[in-house]
Order: C-alpha cells, then sequence, then structure tokens
C-alpha cells in the first residue's frame, strides 16, 4: 500500500448530533510546492524532512480529534466531506425503496439518528448476549466461535491482518495455484493492536495494560454483569495467553510462512482442542477441504485455549467483544468509553471526530461503490482518469527500461520479469465493473442491524467466490479512498479517484511535480509486483521462484542494505524502526521513486524542466515527494504504528531519497551530513 492512513477503527466516540457536515470545500488553491512550509534552515542533507516540511510542522497543531495530522488528511478530510454532501443528497432524494441510493441514504441517517439509537439502548445486541448465555459446553463454544467468523482480514492486499475475533477470514487466490480461490484462516482475538501490548514489560505498556483492563471492567459493567474487574482480569489474561501463541508481525508479513495448507482433517491432529468440524459448519464453510493457515502455530495456541480456559471466562471475553464490536451503533455511554481507551489511550487524541465522519466511514463501508458510482462521477472527470493512465504507462516504461538495463541480472531472470510487467492489470480511478448491492437489505431507523446485515453480506459475498471463476476485476478499495494497492496475487493495482486529485495530481502545476507525488506512488505500487514478498510471485499469480540463484542472492543483498538502514532509524529513544517489517514498502519506495524520476526525464525528451518557484526541475521532483509524506504524528499513535504497521512512519519515508544520485547534486549533499550516503551504500533495487 501507498501509506496507511488511520483508521477509524477505534476511535469510536461521537459527540451530540451534527445536523449536517460541512459542505464540501473546494480543491486546496495553491497549485505548486508549499515554500512556506519549508525550514531552509535545515540542511537537506541531514534531514530532508524538516528541510521540506519544517516550516509546516511547526505552525500546525494536530487536531484534538486525531492522533496524526497531515497532507493524506487534508485530502481525505476533502473527500469525507464531498462524500458526505453526495450521501445527504441521497438521503433527501427519496428515491425508490431498494434501490442503491436509497440504501445509501437510510444507511446514513439511521447511523445518524442518535436519539433512536439511545432509546434501543442494548436491547439490540440481547440476541448475541443471549447467544453467549446459552454456550454449555465446548461444542456450543465452537458453534459460536464459527458463527461470528467474519471476512475481515487481508493478508497480502489492504493487510488487515488482526481481527478481533478468535479467527479471520479471507478468500483469495491459492497462492499455488492462483486459478481458484481458497479460504484463508488469520489469527485474532486481540482487543489491543498487536501482542507486544500485552508481553512487552517496559513501564509504558504496562500502563497501557491496566488501563485496558480498566476500560474492559467498564464495558462488562455497561453490558450488566457484576463483578466486572475480576471478570475482566480473567478476560485480559485469556487475551495475554493469545498474545503469547500469536506469531509476531514480522513473521506475519512472511508468505512464505504463511503459506500453509491444511486439509480439513489436519485441524483435529495439528491444531486440537476446538471441535473444527462444529465451527466449520457454523461458519458455512462445510465445503472446502482445503484451507490455507497463515499462522498455524497460532492455530494451535489458540485452539488449546479453547479447551483450556473455563468456559465462564470465554462467555465474558465473547461478551466484551460484542459490546466492543458494536460501540459505534451503540448508546453514548458505550460510545464514549470505548473511546476513552482507543482514542485517548491509544491514539493520543483528546476529543472524537464528528458524527458524520464516523457515518462517512461506515456507508462506504457498507455500499462503498455504490458510494463510488457518485464520487467518481462528479469529481473524477474522464481528463483526470486519461492523464492518471498516461502516467501509468509512462512509468511501466521506464520501470521496463530500469528492468533491462540491470547489470547484475541474467536475461533469464529480465524476461521473467518484464513478463510479470506486461501482466500487470492497472486500474484508474474505479473498477472496471461496479459490486451488487442488491441482496443487502437497509432498514430506515436500524442503525445497529444495518451493521450488522452489511458485515453478513460482506461474508456472505466472499464465500460465493469459493468454486468460482477468479475475477480479477474485483478492487479491494472504493474510489473514494484517498489510497492505492497493489494486489500481488491478482497481479493488478488499483488507484482510486480520490488519491488522483491535489496535492498529489494536480493539472494546474508543472507535471514534474506531479511526478515526485503521484508518480512516486504509481511506481511504489507498481514496484510491489518486485519486492521482498512481490517478486516471490509469477505472471500468473503463482508463487513461484522465477529467480536464478544468483540474482535472488543480489536481490537479497540488496534488501539486507536497506533493512540495516532502517534499523538505524529511532524515532523515540530505543525504539527503532523495524527494517525487516517495513521491507516491502521500503523497496517499493526506492524502486517506485528512482522509476518515477526516470519518468519524468523520459517526459522531457531530454530537456531540463522550467525553473519554478526558483527550484530546478530536479527539486521539484524531490521537494514535492517530501511534502506528499508531510504528516505529524501523537506519540501513542507513532509507537502503535512501529509496532504494528508494514509502513515506516511518514517522516521517515522522504529520506528514502538519499539512494537516488540525483537528490545529491539536486540539493548540495555533502559527505558528514546525516543523509550522505556513499555511492556504494546507497541501495538500487530494480
Amino acid at each position: 500500500m501507498h501509506r496507511a492512513l488511520p483508521s477509524l477503527t477505534f476511535c469510536l466516540a461521537v459527540p451530540a448530533l451534527v445536523a449536517a457536515p460541512p459542505k464540501a470545500s473546494p480543491a486546496p488553491a495553491v497549485h505548486g510546492l508549499d515554500l512556506a512550509g519549508m525550514d531552509r534552515s535545515v540542511a537537506p542533507g541531514n534531514d530532508f524532512f524538516a528541510y521540506a516540511n519544517g516550516g509546516w510542522v511547526k505552525r500546525t497543531e494536530i487536531p484534538a480529534d486525531r492522533g496524526s495530522f497531515g497532507v493524506g488528511h487534508e485530502v481525505a478530510d476533502l473527500t469525507d466531506r464531498r462524500t458526505a454532501a453526495l450521501i445527504r443528497a441521497a438521503a433527501k432524494a427519496k428515491a425508490p425503496a431498494g434501490s442503491e441510493r436509497r440504501k445509501i441514504g437510510d444507511y446514513f441517517t439511521s447511523f445518524m439518528d442518535e436519539q433512536a439509537i439511545e432509546a434501543k439502548g442494548l436491547t439490540p445486541l440481547q440476541p448475541a448476549f443471549q447467544a453467549i448465555s446459552a454456550i454449555r459446553d465446548r461444542k456450543d463454544l465452537a458453534h459460536h466461535l464459527g458463527r461470528t467468523l467474519r471476512a475481515d482480514v487481508d493478508v497480502l492486499n489492504a493487510t488487515h491482518i488482526d481481527t478481533a475475533n478468535l479467527f479471520g477470514l479471507w478468500v483469495a487466490q491459492d497462492l499455488d495455484e492462483p486459478t481458484r480461490y481458497a479460504p484463508f484462516l488469520l489469527q485474532g482475538g486481540l482487543g489491543m493492536p498487536e501482542r507486544s501490548y500485552y508481553l512487552d514489560p517496559a513501564e509504558g505498556m504496562a500502563t497501557v495494560r491496566t488501563q485496558y483492563r480498566a476500560h474492559v471492567a467498564a464495558m462488562l459493567k455497561l453490558a450488566g454483569l457484576s463483578d466486572s474487574e475480576r471478570r475482566a482480569a480473567a478476560v485480559v489474561d485469556l487475551e495475554t495467553r493469545m498474545a503469547k501463541v500469536h506469531a509476531s508481525r514480522e513473521d506475519s508479513g512472511d508468505v512464505l510462512k504463511g503459506n500453509n495448507h491444511w486439509k480439513r482433517a489436519d485441524f483435529g491432529i495439528k491444531a486440537p482442542g476446538l471441535d473444527w468440524e462444529t465451527f466449520f459448519a457454523a461458519a458455512d464453510l462445510k465445503q472446502p477441504e482445503v484451507f490455507v493457515v497463515w499462522q498455524p502455530g497460532a492455530f494451535t495456541g489458540l485452539s488449546a485455549l479453547t479447551a483450556e480456559v473455563p468456559l465462564d471466562t470465554w462467555k465474558d471475553y465473547l461478551t466484551f467483544h460484542a459490546l466492543q464490536h458494536r460501540a459505534r451503533v451503540l448508546p453514548k455511554a458505550v460510545v464514549d468509553q470505548s473511546f476513552a481507551f482507543y482514542g485517548r489511550v491509544l491514539s493520543g487524541a483528546s476529543k472524537p471526530r464528528e458524527r458524520w465522519v464516523y457515518g462517512v466511514a461506515l456507508t462506504n463501508q457498507a455500499l462503498g461503490e455504490a458510494v463510488g458510482k457518485a464520487y467518481v462521477a462528479k469529481y473524477f472527470p474522464p481528463s483526470e482518469k486519461a492523464r492518471a493512465q498516461d502516467m501509468v504507462a509512462k512509468i511501466k516504461d521506464a520501470f521496463r527500461a530500469r528492468i533491462e538495463a540491470l547489470t547484475w541480472m541474467s536475461p533469464a531472470t529480465k524476461a521473467k520479469a518484464s513478463a510479470k510487467l506486461d501482466a500487470l492489470k492497472v486500474g484508474v480511478g474505479y473498477p472496471d465493473r461496479w459490486q451488487d448491492y442488491h441482496e443487502l437489505k437497509v432498514v430506515a431507523g436500524d442503525a445497529f442491524g444495518n451493521a450488522e446485515r452489511a458485515e453478513r453480506f460482506e461474508y456472505a459475498r466472499n464465500l460465493r467466490k469459493l468454486g468460482r471463476p477468479i475475477d480479477r476485476t474485483e478492487w479491494v478499495m472504493t474510489p473514494q479512498t484517498v489510497n492505492a494497492v497493489n494486489l500481488p496475487v491478482m497481479n493488478a493495482l488499483n488507484f482510486p479517484a480520490a488519491i488522483l486529485q491535489p496535492p498529489y495530481f494536480d493539472p494546474k502545476r508543472p507535471m514534474v511535480m506531479d511526478y515526485g507525488a503521484i508518480g512516486a506512488v504509481i511506481g511504489h505500487e507498481i514496484s510491489h509486483s518486485f519486492d521482498d514478498s512481490g517478486s516471490l510471485f509469477d505472471a500468473t499469480g503463482k508463487l513461484n521462484n522465477w529467480w536464478t540463484p544468483e540474482d535472488l542472492k543480489h536481490f537479497q543483498a540488496s534488501a539486507n542494505q536497506l533493512v540495516a538502514q532502517f534499523d538505524a532509524y529511532e524515532p523515540f529513544p530505543g525504539l527503532h524502526i523495524k527494517g525487516r517489517q517495513t521491507l516491502g514498502e521500503n523497496i517499493a519506495d526506492v524502486a517506485g521513486l528512482a522509476a518515477a524520476y526516470d519518468a519524468y526525464r523520459l517526459s522531457l525528451g531530454g530537456r531540463e524542466a522550467p525553473v519554478v518557484q526558483g527550484l530546478t526541475g530536479d527539486q521539484q521532483f524531490f521537494l514535492s515527494y517530501a511534502q506528499s509524506w508531510r504528516e505529524k504524528a501523537r506519540e501513542p499513535l507513532l509507537r502503535q504504528q512501529i509496532l504494528t504497521d508494514g509502513h515506516a512512519p511518514a517522516p521517515f519515508r522522504p529520506a528514502t531519497a538519499r539512494n537516488l544520485d540525483a537528490w545529491y547534486p539536486a540539493f548540495q549533499v555533502k559527505p558528514g551530513q546525516a543523509l550522505y550516503l556513499a555511492p556504494a551504500d546507497r541501495v538500487k533495487i530494480w
């Protein structure tokens, strides 16, 4: 992925009802680089991020309702306001019952009706509470765990690899046989972001654990359970035992470690404890005979816990997670308590976002492509789609030329790499075929039920893929998402319309600046097909080693250089960026920026770019790249990102430029400066 903007998953609290979101604002009026946002007192060779963004950092306060803020958030905010206006228009239109437009309006309006939600209290949750209360034995537990399995994880595309359910399902192409879909199962069950939150002995983490236990107790009390503190301690102890058997974030990102095919009969032998046949039957997974178990050690450990831990503890655990999972569509007391931990403690925000923001996010989640149709019709003209497609073609050509020019790669490997590039399917703006929502039932005034039905609809949609032909037209992001993605098994890219707008992509500024911003994004996503994970897949999407041993050894040596480079970055004393965990994104940054630079140069036909704003073409290119990563983050959220994310924090990504030879003369970077690398130490991958 290009970037990981903070999600709304955990910041659940909302203030009093906002009658209407602000009207959509026009695109930013400034077309070009933000010279006032720079800090020219900093040598670019010492801190390129501060040189490009230091003035902005000094004058910008992170809003109270955010854990971080930057240019990506500004673009996302504008997109959300525009989307909200489209949704509100759908609500006012009184479209025919059952139409997509009516569903969009009813979904959003139901969520915004706080008074109705408050009046219902926890009544919508009673069926779930009753089902949990009815668990009498381990078979019942397995049935409940299977019945609540959801398609809420994604290993390789959107990289959502955690779920609060004990396990998560991802239906995607089989890595060994990409002509068919396979059900992937991933570890889950934790209420905090990652295993280290439970196991790290540091004082700060111990404090977070204490606050989490208090949060669990408060939620159990809201659920009507007595002796909530004792019960919460048992729930957190259970999650701690889960964390001990979980695979690490780094291992979970390792495709070769994750590609484990288990037959249905293997589960009882390799992961005894859970009644797997009951689990699969309740999950409507009666037909698949083979599953991909991504973290086998975790499945062995988690399954054992279902047999070892007292049923009463499991029931309290399930009660807490049922309440937490639906906090957004429950009364204010639940919402506020959820924000107290997930907003204040984990992200550092001091107040929640306005309610309409969550309404937009939930409507996008439930009916994303239906909303996307309206968004692209209004905000993504054919001219911008064509301009983006042209840039993609030029950067693909530049990447191909880079492959052909590699002196260390054998002709055989080059041919395979070029074939993979030729087969790459690129989607720009929106999918070729829109998703059908006619089976999704949306009921006006039923915010809780709508959320439940949308989740089950998505689960059923994924199950229907099993046994069907592969659909390479499917997108994993909506058009109104400010992001981009590489789908390694599909050998495809998605560039949603919302990222193809200023300041990333702006028809009113010099093209060289676009190459530095959206061009680097395009190059980044193309390069993901050739990063440490993507390079393991051939042109058909099959997990297949297409490298000669000598070529692979050279590639891995360059990757290890990059690991060491990022391991050296230290955002907090004693806490370094994890170079191995972030390797795929860092490879894509280096290779993508290099391809975008070559494409910008080739687009000029040997001429120099005009000087603009007092800057040469190369300076415009690299500064545009650095300003595209403009972001500030509060310490709790930044620490969370370092522990859980496959991306390096935004302020460290402009330093990628230190690996490109052209950056040095552009900014007179000299030996002895912090970012200077001797030519032999500059990482060149692809």
